[in-house]
């Protein structure tokens, strides 16, 4: 399928897309007139990318668990080292939600509010 068709399909601008491919997170073909041609699975990837950044993982996380994920939801396969870069974001997360409650905390005391 060309970009427009995986746009309409998958919901994502094909900007995104082009940019997905830049990140090297999708890999279309090119055909003979040099347009993209993407696969059936393709719609699944993207869709997987999309709940991967939903979950605050960067393009360059993404790219490194990316082989070992499966289904849109996603699931991972637990290949070598992606529990371990899961386990850091997770970290990363926490200490920012930490973070974040305490500028809340200082802010709110500083209008008064708990």
């Amino acid at each position: 399928m060309l970009i427009g068709e995986l746009a309409r399909i998958s919901g994502v601008d094909a900007r995104l897309l082009r940019y997905y491919e830049a990140q090297g997170l999708l890999e279309p073909r090119r055909g003979a007139n040099g347009y993209r041609e993407y696969d059936e699975n393709a719609v699944v990837v993207v869709r997987q990318i999309r709940a991967l950044l939903d979950a605050g993982l960067s393009t360059g996380v993404i790219r490194a668990v990316l082989p070992c994920v499966r289904g849109e939801l996603p699931e991972f396969d637990w290949c070598v080292d992606v529990r371990e870069i899961m386990d850091r974001e997770l970290a990363i997360a926490e200490q920012r939600i930490a973070e974040l409650q305490r500028s809340r905390s200082a802010l709110a005391g500083f209008l008064g509010k708990s």
